[in-house]
């Protein structure tokens, strides 16, 4: 399958996401929904996100073993990169710092993937 096959899919994957956002926060913020379908409509956005993961996860899978190595070790930065902010401010709130929202915790996540990726990818250049 073709990388561009692969940004279509992860394209339509993400589409749909924002679709599934822009139905269900309204319905959750004006109080439309009620009782068990509140955890319901909430969740809804996290069907096409499981559909994200299923697209990469296959991506992955084609991969030759040097670029499998690179996200590898990319993920294994941002997985711990990640540990350590969120510890870190999660110890800074209990010292009177602001609390933050758990959405926060994936972009941090995605920047420091990224940021393992260009270091990964320009060690094995």
């Amino acid at each position: 399958m073709s990388k561009k096959r692969y940004l279509i899919e992860l394209g339509v994957c993400l589409v749909l996401y924002g679709l599934a956002v822009l139905v269900a926060m309204p319905l959750l913020n004006r109080g439309i929904v009620t009782g068990i379908g509140k955890p319901v409509v909430a969740l809804f956005p996290m069907v096409p996100g499981m559909g994200v993961c299923w697209v990469m996860m296959r991506q992955f899978g084609r991969m030759d073993e040097l670029q499998r190595r690179i996200q590898f070790e990319a993920l294994g930065f941002a997985f711990a990169g990640t540990a350590i902010v969120t510890f870190s401010y999660g110890f800074l709130e209990t010292a009177g710092f602001e609390k933050i929202s758990m959405f926060s915790v994936w972009p941090v996540m995605a920047v420091l993937w990224s940021l393992g990726m260009a270091v990964a990818t320009r060690r094995y250049r």
